[in-house]
């Protein structure tokens, strides 16, 4: 019981821990925010219902639980990958349109692969017995959960957090300018130039 509990919290900590490096390094730092927001808002209400309903508490509910995560991460970066497209190739910079349009464009994506895996997990829940339920409820109302926050609430986070498209914008330009720059030098230093 306590030494599961243990272990279950330390590797959801040590993968949000994960997530977020990963989304700052690929984005920035209010995207990761956002998404760790999102995430925790899936597992908490996922685990709300798996108390509410009295179903154990188990290895394959941890395993459950892992898997939400990653699902709705997964689901939370094709959004945020939308977005990105959206700030770099339109000249708008109203983020709230750039993120509705973001959503727009992956939600019948993200609908039918939501879809896909509910039916599936309907399928153990049903099918499953006992012996699944502790892995196929939490996976049920994850899904369900997941899907939600990826398309209305991961996304919106990151305008509560204070996103600027236009300093956004500077900074990729910025670091454009950078790179060409070295690549600049190192041509002229291969070149015997410098």
């Amino acid at each position: 019981g306590d030494e599961l509990r243990v272990k279950g919290l330390t590797a959801f900590l040590l993968t949000l821990v994960a997530i977020m490096a990963t989304v700052t390094f690929r984005y920035e730092w209010r995207f990761a925010l956002a998404a760790i927001i999102a995430i925790v808002h899936d597992i908490v209400i996922t685990f709300g219902f798996v108390s509410y309903f009295k179903v154990d508490f188990n290895i394959e509910s941890v395993a459950a639980l892992l898997m939400i995560l990653g699902y709705s991460i997964h689901d939370t970066i094709i959004v945020y990958d939308r977005v990105r497209e959206n700030i770099e190739e339109s000249k708008e910079t109203d983020f709230v349109y750039l993120i509705n349009e973001a959503v727009s464009r992956t939600q019948s994506r993200t609908t039918l692969t939501s879809l896909t895996v509910f039916f599936v997990v309907l399928t153990l829940y049903v099918f499953g017995g006992d012996i699944m339920l502790g892995f196929s409820f939490p996976m049920l109302v994850g899904v369900i959960i997941g899907t939600y926050s990826s398309i209305f609430v991961a996304a919106q986070l990151v305008v509560w957090t204070g996103f600027n498209v236009i300093t956004y914008r500077q900074r990729l330009a910025d670091k454009v300018k950078a790179h060409a720059e070295k690549e600049k030098m190192r041509s002229q230093f291969e070149s015997g130039v410098i």
